[in-house]
């Protein structure tokens, strides 16, 4: 109760306990992932709400020890019974269902519950005795009534009648009458009015309350007698009882906890397996028109620093706050899909002065003992309110800047606040510290009560002091003590610490780039090398084909049957389609102007052109063939400089056969196979242009020597087209 109540959260807590059906502690005993699932599914259905029951632990010990319950007992138990009949009744699946139909009740426990009736009263219908009774009783008291009133008509005693009224003294049925009453009425004096008057039971009420109490004895005697019947029967079924009342226990934790956080309009957090918490438009439940709070504590330290009076202090508590009510399921009032709470095994406020005349020691003194014993904790979350209360400010930095640094060696995850800036700055440089300020509008002189992370902000101690109504002058004198050259310092440590911790920002996104850089060029090399491999062996391949398919074709011209010379020619073309590379079809009709994919690369089309289209890359533009294009949707255009990763082709022929076109053609088919040539890294590539007049022979070898990528080339050796192709080098 100690942390609930340092968190502020005892009216929210008690709140939530009234919705309980009965008094119990709020953890929920087992696996916190089944007990958060069950609740989610709870949320879809529509239920009632179980009565109050007594905690019948004493009871369940008493039937254990063969001893009988009083019925008022026992109809505790019924209401556990006919809630759970209740609840078989509800349409629930799943889950829910399985646990409901888990419940098995006896039929001699049924029976029990239907010898009581809505007030937990037996129904007299289960026993002839009770009936009799009941009527005897109730004309028992009609007699009573009836001659009270006979009484208050009689002519004799109007002389002697204070009042009309029936009078009820020490549960007794009297008449306020003056003195001498004793000519005209027989009965007992009970009492005395202040008026000096006599409460009297008449004589004749008197033995009719008599009969009364003889008849209320004997239906004690058989209500005693069921008592005793169905003692026994709990103790036959006392395993039963046991499950039933802590199934009712479970059940009650699941229910009170839905039906708070729909009445509240509240959300569940599961906590995750680990220490981050991230809060996203969290609003404590103590806070009156609250402003959400959002923070990132996913670090081991969170340092919170700023204004006075702007929030600091609860924003801690809204941290601690948060983990606790995630810690027993209970729901709270944020954005539950983008936040995130961690396990901890402990939480620990340090946020009260410690100082007071019992225990006869110093805030600072108090503040130590508090710290000492963290050294001793594991999975703990920590929150400090002013780390440096009761000491001077710059020792106290050094102190508990040692401390802290133990600390995160820890598992332990520690928040805290200050409106000194030494610690925080001397703290600003470890990458497990995170850096929070209250914000403050300068221009209305007042906190914000938002915060900003990665700064250490400001106090404002002086214009906290002029809002709260300290004279002007007296503040204007202390700005003038305080100095210039303080404050120029204490905004250069503010102002160092910002660009400390963006250049460390920036270091680490460079190294992460300079790692995938490296990444990049390590894969880039082995690809390289499986390119060259592959380049190698079909190389080899056509070779052989080539050259099996030209022996083929002069042996049909030696052959002298013609027969024979056709099969020898249809089987040396045969051969020669092996060499070849099956064109993909064009799977969809792309236009100028559409938006498209390239192996991992996407542009937008800029003409078309035969199969070949023209395509813009984000600056670079490259002819690629239409059947390896695929439109996808139109791509967005970058505000920043444009970063292009062009993929390696996975499958490119190492030759490129012009026989039959034009030079202009022949140019431009060839430009774009060294492209290909170049993304995929070939080294080395053969283009077959044949011998012909020349013309085309000289035109390709003037554009190869113009070209920036091209090592050098050559004519190819004759098992490879010799004066007929040329092979290049890039």
């Amino acid at each position: 109760m100690e942390l609930v109540k340092a968190l502020d959260l005892v009216d929210f807590i008690n709140e939530f306990k009234s919705f309980l059906a009965r008094e119990k502690p709020l953890f929920i005993e087992g696996d916190i992932n089944l007990h958060f699932n069950f609740i989610n599914e709870l949320k879809k259905y529509e239920f009632k709400a179980p009565v109050s029951v007594k905690t019948l632990d004493t009871e369940i010990l008493h039937i254990k020890k063969q001893g009988v319950l009083r019925l008022e007992e026992i109809f505790e138990f019924v209401k556990i019974f006919r809630y759970f009949l209740y609840l078989k009744r509800v349409k629930f699946e799943g889950k829910i269902k399985e646990f409901i139909d888990s419940i098995n009740i006896p039929e001699e426990i049924k029976e029990v519950e239907g010898y009581f009736d809505e007030k937990g009263e037996l129904r007299v219908s289960i026993d002839d005795r009770l009936e009799s009774l009941q009527m005897a009783l109730k004309q028992n008291k009609e007699q009573i009534r009836q001659k009270l009133q006979a009484l208050l008509n009689s002519n004799k005693l109007q002389g002697y009648l204070v009042d009309r009224q029936i009078h009820y003294v020490n549960e007794e049925e009297t008449l306020l009458v003056r003195g001498g009453f004793n000519h005209v009425l027989k009965g007992t004096v009970v009492g005395r009015s202040s008026g000096g008057f006599f409460y009297v039971a008449p004589e004749a009420i008197t033995k009719l309350k008599e009969k009364e109490a003889a008849i209320i004895s004997q239906i004690e005697e058989v209500r005693l007698e069921w008592a005793k019947k169905i003692s026994t029967v709990f103790l036959r079924w006392i395993k039963f009882i046991e499950y039933i009342n802590r199934a009712f226990d479970r059940f009650d934790h699941y229910q009170a906890r839905v039906n708070f956080a729909k009445a509240k309009n509240l959300f569940f957090i599961l906590p995750k397996n680990d220490d981050k918490i991230v809060l996203k438009d969290f609003i404590h439940p103590a806070i009156a028109n609250p402003k959400p709070i959002s923070v990132d504590f996913s670090k081991k330290v969170l340092i919170i620093t700023g204004v006075n009076a702007g929030g600091k202090t609860m924003l801690l508590k809204s941290i601690l706050a948060a983990t606790y009510l995630a810690k027993y399921l209970l729901p709270m009032k944020l954005d539950p899909k983008s936040s995130r709470i961690g396990r901890f095994k402990e939480i620990i406020p340090i946020i009260e002065d410690p100082q007071n005349v019992k225990n006869d020691i110093s805030t600072f003194a108090g503040r130590m003992l508090e710290f000492s014993r963290l050294f001793q904790k594991r999975e703990a979350l920590v929150g400090v309110d002013e780390i440096e209360l009761g000491t001077d400010s710059d020792e106290a930095a050094t102190l508990f800047k040692v401390i802290l640094e133990e600390l995160m060696k820890r598992d332990i995850k520690i928040a805290i606040t200050t409106h000194h800036k030494r610690l925080a700055s001397l703290m600003a440089a470890y990458d497990e510290v995170e850096l929070v300020a209250a914000i403050y509008d300068e221009e209305k002189g007042a906190p914000t009560y938002e915060f900003l992370q990665g700064i250490i902000g400001k106090s404002y101690a002086f214009e906290t002091a002029k809002r709260y109504g300290i004279p002007l002058n007296i503040v204007k004198r202390a700005i003038e003590e305080y100095g210039e050259d303080q404050a120029k310092l204490s905004e250069l440590i503010e102002r160092g610490s910002e660009l400390e911790r963006e250049l460390r920002k920036k270091n680490s996104k460079l190294q992460e780039e300079i790692e995938r850089v490296e990444f990049l060029r390590r894969t880039l090399e082995d690809e390289r090398h499986s390119l060259f491999t592959q380049l190698k062996e079909e190389k080899e391949r056509l070779s052989r084909i080539f050259q099996e398919a030209i022996s083929d074709a002069k042996s049909a011209i030696k052959a002298k049957d013609t027969k024979d010379a056709h099969r020898l020619l249809n089987k040396a073309h045969q051969k020669a389609k092996e060499a070849k590379i099956k064109e993909k079809k064009i799977s969809e009709d792309i236009k100028v102007g559409d938006s498209v994919k390239y192996r991992k690369n996407r542009g937008v089309v800029l003409s078309l052109k035969a199969k070949e289209a023209y395509v813009d890359f984000d600056g670079i533009k490259m002819r690629v063939p239409l059947n390896e294009l695929k439109r996808i949707n139109p791509v967005k255009k970058k505000t920043q400089a444009p970063k292009v990763s062009v993929s390696k082709p996975k499958k490119l022929s190492v030759k490129l056969d012009l026989h039959g076109l034009r030079v202009d053609e022949a140019l431009e088919k060839t430009d774009k196979f060294l492209s290909d040539s170049l993304l995929a890294g070939f080294d080395e590539v053969l283009i077959y242009h044949g011998v012909g007049s020349g013309k085309l022979a000289r035109a390709v070898r003037e554009f190869l020597k113009n070209h920036p990528r091209v090592k050098s080339f050559s004519d190819a050796p004759p098992s490879m087209g010799g004066f007929g192709a040329t092979v290049v080098e890039l």
